[in-house]
């Protein structure tokens, strides 16, 4: 078993990662929250509840956890104020306490939106991630952001609340369709632009062993991805400035996702097109060399085809960025690639910049 470490002070966990994890789900969740904690929430979809709910919950149960599932729509059009409600009465007619905890089993929309709840029921209580998809597992289950997504834009009403652990069981990305599994490979290569050229040439190598599920890559993508971006949090865990980072590819990716209404990219696609216009972007502004971008589009490329876009309106795009969370004074802000392995944040890229990137991006 590997574990990285979220060194945040009284706020520290483990993420634990390993081929088998799910059936020591109960003894690690007992381990992480002591005896005082007597019941466990799991939070899933029918979709995932049917393949691994049964597996949670026994595990749970041997720890003497009295077990109660909550089960939300599958898709990111349900990580919504109306679902969160839904939990919260769940919680609430149950008489859940602030000792016991939520245990988020699935993919990043039910770890964001589980993780929400748990920020705010009874002012907070402990949540548990238990990733199941690529990208939940090297990305969204750590670091305590949760939100929930409103139709003018995404993740728009949040909190920051660490889980207590987080649990990460690779065999389970057998399930996930290629197309899921594809959506994960788009954000490890973030992390390779963001911080790693090592781990950039690795993904890019290795891309079709990925695929295939290769026990060896796969463990090492994971791993990787949760050390870095452990550090990152560490170093700003509310992101006021090197966290900030994390967002290559996302204002492009979220504006993508808020247009088509949270039905037509996963949010893998939608970061792997965000990051081809914030690469075109860089290169426009002479930050970035021709080669490096190709570089980038390249890796892109490798993982698989994306949704097509050429319909959707340009100046909707626009009008949905400006709406983002990063936004300051009025400016969209953007992380930009200076070389792979490193970024910088511009909250002065020119509009027609971002017009001719977005085009380009587009077709």
């Amino acid at each position: 078993m590997k574990t990285v470490p979220v060194k945040l002070g009284s706020r520290s966990y483990p993420v634990e990662i390993s081929a088998g994890l799910i059936s020591e789900l109960g003894n690690l969740s007992r381990a992480a929250l002591g005896d005082r904690s007597r019941r466990a929430v799991v939070v899933s979809n029918a979709t995932v509840g049917s393949l691994l709910s049964s597996k949670a919950e026994k595990s749970l149960a041997r720890a003497d956890f009295k077990v109660d599932r909550f089960w939300m729509g599958d898709g990111e059009r349900f990580k919504n104020l109306g679902t969160a409600e839904s939990l919260l009465t769940f919680l609430i007619e149950r008489r859940v306490e602030r000792t016991d905890v939520i245990v988020a089993l699935g993919g990043g929309v039910i770890g964001d939106l589980a993780g929400f709840v748990a920020a705010t029921y009874l002012r907070g209580i402990r949540l548990i991630q238990v990733p199941t998809t690529l990208l939940a597992q090297i990305d969204s289950s750590v670091g305590g952001k949760t939100a929930v997504n409103h139709a003018l834009g995404k993740n728009l009403i949040g909190a920051f609340h660490q889980p207590s652990l987080v649990v990460i069981d690779p065999e389970v990305l057998g399930s996930l369709s290629p197309r899921q599994f594809k959506a994960g490979l788009y954000e490890a290569i973030k992390y390779g632009v963001i911080r790693d050229r090592r781990l950039f040439n690795r993904v890019t190598r290795n891309v079709e062993l990925l695929k295939k599920l290769d026990p060896i890559e796969l463990e090492h993508l994971i791993a990787r991805c949760c050390a870095i971006k452990a550090m990152v949090v560490a170093t700003d865990e509310r992101e006021g400035g090197l966290r900030r980072i994390l967002n290559f590819g996302h204002t492009v990716g979220h504006a993508l996702e808020a247009v088509t209404h949270y039905r037509k990219f996963l949010h893998g696609e939608a970061v792997g097109i965000g990051m081809r216009a914030a690469a075109l972007m860089a290169e426009s502004l002479g930050l970035l060399p021709a080669d490096e971008r190709r570089l980038i589009e390249g890796a892109v490329a490798a993982v698989g085809t994306l949704p097509g876009v050429k319909t959707l309106a340009l100046d909707d795009i626009l009008a949905a960025m400006l709406r983002d969370k990063k936004v300051e004074a009025g400016r969209t802000t953007l992380v930009l690639p200076v070389e792979i392995g490193k970024v910088v944040i511009r909250s002065d890229v020119p509009l027609k910049v971002i017009r001719g990137a977005l085009e380009e991006a587009l077709n």
